[in-house]
């Protein structure tokens, strides 16, 4: 049963765009469909880890505002960093999902059990992928993600329950 998911920011979690306001501000737009995705991720018990390779005030601030258990910028050798948490956090292969899109991904994506990506990733990706969101990057392709994971392990309903109080 997957108790982590790590997420790529750029590609992913928006649409890889980099946007810089007249004051040279980085501006990136979210999904809000993502963000329900990971308050169901919690919901089922799931932590959840940002790993990105930039750093970006708005990524700490959507980290925040979602209570992601985990945030890490400026990771630039994600394998070797994730290595170091799994093992440090007792956490196997089959405990980690992992949601990228491009190729500074795969490397950190072979530690993993589960992984996803979004409808517009690299090519190599998409090979790799266990499962290929319906959504493009930044489109709610995270909130793909967790269903799918929620879907397999049978948890999606008692977490659909716990977090929106609704039944599917």
């Amino acid at each position: 049963m997957i108790r982590l998911l790590v997420l790529d920011v750029d590609g992913t979690m928006t649409d890889g765009g980099v946007y810089y306001d007249s004051t040279g501000n980085e501006l990136k737009k979210f999904a809000i469909k993502d963000g329900a995705g990971i308050v169901l991720a919690r919901a089922a018990g799931m932590q959840v880890m940002i790993c990105t390779g930039r750093e970006c005030e708005a990524v700490r601030r959507r980290a925040q505002d979602l209570h992601i258990d985990y945030l890490f910028q400026n990771v630039h050798d994600k394998a070797a960093f994730l290595s170091s948490f799994m093992a440090e956090h007792s956490l196997t292969k089959q405990d980690v999902a992992y949601c990228g899109d491009d190729l500074n991904d795969l490397t950190a994506m072979a530690l993993c059990g589960f992984v996803a990506c979004p409808a517009d990733a690299a090519g190599p990706v998409l090979g790799r992928a266990d499962f290929i969101c319906r959504q493009k990057g930044g489109e709610g392709a995270v909130r793909g993600t967790v269903e799918e994971i929620l879907l397999r392990d049978g948890r999606l309903p008692a977490a659909v329950k716990k977090a929106f109080g609704a039944k599917i």
